[in-house]
């Protein structure tokens, strides 16, 4: 066994894909302090490689992630006597990396959650732009179970997915869910067997890196943006994305490979 199979999280690159696992099982993929900082680490290393243009995210056990590691909160009180301030840097420092690591990683990530995503584990798919979830995934909001809230993002990622009502009522009764549910509520968009869940995740990603690097990159950029911006402002951002990306060898390539009736190969450029 080498040192990098040992590692709490995996990073495996295959053509233009990157497999990221958390690789923690005996803590159900707790987000501990060596499990944030190597996520973080994993994320902002395939965002600065650009011959990667998907990300597919999965975990090792039978859990995606507890949330959390109780253990270590419990610590910050108990043990270490942490003052408030400590708190909220422990927080900054730490667990709230992810969220914003994330949100500044350039090209599309697909959660592939098998079993329970709780707490910070489902806040973990949610700042994923595909989710699919395993026939025996279970979602939570449980922060209020353990009397805390959510640190990590959670509260402002949840309803800008599945709607204020549904987010109120998961935060607020820490109810857990199956895939069904989360289906319904469009935490996810499909359900397959826990047999298949790579695989899937795998044929998506493959889907995505089948277009232009650039043109895939702008797109999860226009996306993103769009949240925080009026119409007016998305359609300029637009127009100048569409200026670039229409003076592209790979749009030149994409179009032509279409009334050739062929594959295309793009070269980035």
């Amino acid at each position: 066994m080498t040192a990098e199979d040992t590692a709490v999280v995996l990073y495996e690159k295959n053509d233009r894909i990157v497999t990221i696992t958390l690789n923690k099982p005996e803590t159900r993929n707790a987000l501990s302090k060596d499990l944030c900082e190597g996520l973080v680490n994993a994320i902002k290393k395939a965002d600065a490689d650009d011959d990667v243009s998907c990300v597919v995210l999965a975990a090792n056990g039978k859990s995606f992630s507890a949330g959390g590691n109780l253990h270590e909160i419990k610590a910050m009180t108990e043990e270490q006597g942490m003052s408030p301030l400590e708190i909220e840097n422990w927080y900054k420092t730490g667990i709230q990396r992810i969220p914003l690591a994330f949100s500044e990683i350039s090209v599309p990530v697909i959660a592939a959650v098998n079993g329970h995503a709780i707490g910070a584990g489902n806040d973990l798919t949610t700042m994923c732009d595909i989710r699919i979830a395993g026939e025996d995934a279970i979602f939570a909001e449980s922060f209020l179970r353990v009397g805390i809230i959510p640190g990590d993002g959670g509260a402002w990622l949840l309803p800008r997915i599945i709607g204020q009502a549904r987010a109120n009522q998961m935060l607020f009764t820490g109810e857990f869910i199956n895939a069904e549910k989360a289906l319904d509520y469009g935490l996810v968009s499909e359900i397959v067997s826990n047999e298949k869940l790579l695989e899937r995740a795998m044929e998506l990603a493959e889907m995505v890196v089948g277009f232009p690097p650039l043109a895939i990159r702008k797109t999860k950029q226009l996306v993103r943006t769009a949240q925080n911006v009026t119409l007016k402002e998305n359609l300029d951002q637009a127009a100048l994305f569409q200026g670039v990306l229409q003076q592209m060898d790979d749009h030149r390539e994409a179009i032509d490979a279409i009334l050739e009736k062929r594959k295309p190969e793009f070269k980035g450029a």
